[in-house]
């Protein structure tokens, strides 16, 4: 198929496709009279399992990781371990960022209520 059919189906752009050979997300494509590209089922699988992949908050950095996993394993195993290490880092790094936060928020309500009192002393 086409880019433009690709795509469709796929629910991107053809910019998006292009955007993600030129990352290496999408392996090659054949081309053909006239310079078209053409694309089989396998690379629309591989484009799909790379918007569910982004759907899960993966980055493209982090899919291009994943995304050979999916497809040198027939299991799709070796894949789903690799995502599951990934987004507990995020999960770590998540709980991490909500500790420091609600710190800062601890800090800033003591901080109001120190002002406050000292304006309502010297009022």
């Amino acid at each position: 198929m086409r880019i433009g059919q690709f795509a469709q189906r796929a629910g991107v752009t053809p910019r998006t496709v292009r955007y993600y050979e030129s990352l290496g997300l999408l392996g090659p494509n054949e081309r053909e009279g006239g310079g078209f590209r053409y694309y089989t089922e396998v690379e629309l699988a591989r484009l799909q399992k790379i918007n569910v992949l982004k759907g899960l908050g993966l980055s493209l950095d982090e899919i291009a990781v994943v995304i050979p996993l999916y497809f040198e394993d027939s299991t799709g195993l070796r894949g789903k371990r690799k995502v599951l290490e990934i987004l507990n880092a995020h999960l770590q790094e998540t709980e991490e960022k909500l500790e420091s936060l609600n710190q800062f928020r601890s800090d800033l309500k003591t901080n109001i209520d120190r002002i406050q009192q000292w304006i309502d002393e010297h009022a």
